[in-house]
């Protein structure tokens, strides 16, 4: 291998340092009869290690950026894409909190105190695992960052922990500037209820650097005097800043855009607000197969691809079995079905179809659309400035840009469990109609989301939505580019999990991982309390479990994961199998199967989840279940008796 090629191996792989420099003064050293024109030869210009830029929307589906066939304008996605690639494999946990505390950490939710999103009143309530926040035993990948010679940036939505350094509160986690980021400007919970801000003075909701502060107060972003606030514009012109402040001092930086767009409330300014208007007017089904078609012709999946089409119609919410709620009552979860005598589940939703609408409710599921859409649209436009900035001063090309979802579509209902009819026609009528997705000036705007159905759209071509266990709920977007990448390389299909992004950000700057074993804690019981942990600053945390994505994208290898990946969140569960090819599936009931039982498929032919072939395979059902059985023992996961989502 010539020196050139391994610089440039070295800038990718985030290891410029010492041994290059080194490997530079020898290979300039040689008989002393050297030709002069060589002796004089300028000394190389090593370059830093690599920056990190790393993007995350909230509760984007896999299909609705243009890159992945959706019709919403993404011109600059798009472009990334085209200087860099997409990996349409990736997998991330079932809601925010539980997917931030694994990219945060690099290891499954359950270990590090996000084992429910938020603390549960369950059963689970006080066990190790259940905090509700990042806890004690977790690495921060901030702050090996930082330790490691990074500035390390955040701006967004944190959900990780709400206890500031010498508060007064002190079991509510802790916020990112006490995980390692060096600037932060967080919204610490898991929405904000106007992306306008308007916060009331004294209100804890955000923190900059690690003190509260109040968007909309006089001389404060949003308040008078000051500049506005709409979060996603904010978001970037704040991380923006941040870079701004040590660009001159030669140091690398990461830089964590955590975007709180497109989540509910549905709000976005013009011309973003108008700019979709009669886009969405055919109804769920026109944009569904519209989006399909476009991802056949894009290569994201194959000609004879089978989509999920949407849950059945209910035009009434089906009632709970006659147990539900009762003392006693044995709910189906996802160890105990029918066979073994558990009964009890659940009322569904009402979910109708565009056919079964009043012209008032088309009118209303139409203009909620438009305006998420507008959001999506207006999030691609701050990505480009971010992107556009980088460029300016220099630093893209030596820059490491992913970018994702952290879960896939909120399809929380308008009206809970109800018909959501009396809601979206008084919505379809003035004065109101004409005010949705716009500034109501209060701390709270109106809660506006766009429903089960357009969920489903978002979440195309893959089944179910945020919370499940379905692929469309852990299936995202993902957009990678290499540092000095100028040329888009085919689509990458390999299994991975947003904990491989930790290990991928650490491996491109030549950090090690910790792997000092933690000394031994065992209690009277004889449970060693520090099984599996290593030591890093004096801590005893898990490691990382995740697997460096950076192999996969030179193309040094076809997968970087052989074992089987696990999940399990709100007692819903999934575990594919160690090859890519199998998925076993758990939802409840009614959404999962009536009597209880684990679903299989075949994701090599049937990544839709359309036809369950749990009978045909029994064997294979069975052991994929004790193998999840197996990862609920080893990351300390507890199935509730009473499986039940966040809505």
């Amino acid at each position: 291998m010539t020196l050139a090629p391994r610089i440039q191996r070295a800038v990718q792989h985030g290891m410029l340092g010492l041994s290059i420099t080194s490997a530079l003064i020898l290979a300039g050293c040689g008989d002393s009869a050297a030709p002069p024109e060589i002796a004089a030869a300028p000394a190389p210009v090593v370059k830093k290690k690599p920056n990190i830029l790393y993007i995350m929307a909230d509760d984007l589906g896999y299909s609705d950026i243009g890159a992945f066939g959706g019709e919403i304008e993404t011109p600059n996605l798009d472009a990334l894409v085209k200087q860099g690639r997409l990996l349409t494999n990736h997998h991330t946990g079932t809601v925010c909190a539980i997917t931030r505390a694994m990219l945060v950490s690099g290891t499954d939710h359950h270990l590090v105190g996000e084992g429910n999103m938020g603390a549960p009143n369950d059963e689970r309530k006080g066990l190790p695992g259940y905090e509700g926040f990042l806890n004690e035993s977790a690495l921060s990948f901030a702050q090996l960052l930082r330790d490691g010679g990074y500035h390390t940036y955040m701006a967004g939505k944190w959900h990780l922990g709400s206890a500031i350094a010498g508060g007064a509160v002190t079991t509510a986690g802790k916020t990112p500037d006490q995980w390692g980021f060096e600037h932060s400007y967080a919204l610490l919970a898991g929405a904000a209820s106007n992306h306008y801000a308007h916060e009331k003075e004294g209100s804890s909701n955000y923190t900059e650097d690690g003190k509260f502060v109040q968007p909309g107060q006089p001389g404060q972003p949003g308040g008078t005097g000051a500049e506005p606030f709409y979060s996603t514009d904010f978001y970037t012109k704040r991380l923006i800043s941040y870079i701004d402040q040590h660009k001159a001092d030669g140091k690398p930086f990461f830089a964590y855009a955590a975007y709180t767009s497109p989540h509910w409330p549905l709000q976005v300014s013009e011309p973003w607000l108008s700019k979709y208007k009669g886009k969405y007017d055919a109804g769920y089904d026109a944009v569904r197969n519209a989006r399909i078609a476009r991802q056949k012709q894009l290569g994201l999946v194959p000609a004879d691809f089978k989509p999920y089409e949407g849950a059945p119609e209910t035009l009434a919410a089906t009632p709970a079995t006659s147990g539900y709620g009762k003392a006693g009552a044995k709910y189906i979860n996802a160890n105990n079905g029918v066979a073994q005598g558990y009964t009890e589940y659940g009322a569904g939703k009402v979910n109708k179809k565009w056919g079964s609408l009043t012209a008032l409710e088309k009118k209303a599921q139409a203009r909620y659309m438009e305006i998420y859409a507008g959001m999506v649209d207006n999030l691609d436009h701050n990505i480009g400035l971010l992107i556009q900035h980088l460029k300016d001063i220099g630093e893209y090309d030596n820059t490491y840009v992913m970018f994702q979802s952290d879960n896939g579509a909120e399809g929380w209902p308008i009206d809970s469990g109800a018909d959501p009819k009396a809601t979206d026609e008084a919505n379809a009528t003035e004065p109101v109609y004409s005010a949705l997705g716009t500034d109501n000036g209060a701390q709270a705007a109106k809660r506006l989301q766009y429903g089960l159905r357009w969920a489903e759209v978002s979440a195309t071509p893959f089944r179910l939505t945020k919370g499940y266990a379905g692929e469309g709920s852990v299936s995202t977007p993902l957009i990678v580019k290499l540092p000095g990448q100028t040329a888009r390389l085919p689509n990458l299909s390999a299994l991975t999990h947003v904990t491989d992004n930790t290990a991928t950000f650490l491996a491109l700057a030549g950090i090690p991982l910790p792997s000092e074993a933690a000394p031994k804690a065992v209690d009277a019981a004889g449970v060693d309390h520090n099984l599996g942990k290593v030591v890093y600053n004096g801590r005893n945390v898990y490691p990382v479990t995740g697997k460096s994505l950076l192999p996969l994208l030179e193309g040094s290898v076809q997968a970087v994961r052989s074992d089987p990946l696990g999940h399990e969140s709100y007692g819903r569960a999934f575990l594919i199998s160690g090859d890519g090819k199998w998925k076993a599936l758990w939802n409840e009931p009614p959404v999962g199967a009536l009597d209880g039982h684990w679903e299989l498929y075949d994701l090599t032919h049937d990544r839709g989840e359309t036809s369950d072939v749990s009978a045909q395979n029994p064997a294979v059902t069975s052991g994929m279940v004790l193998q999840w059985q197996q990862f609920m023992t080893h990351v300390g996961g507890v199935e509730p008796l009473k499986p039940q989502g966040y809505y």
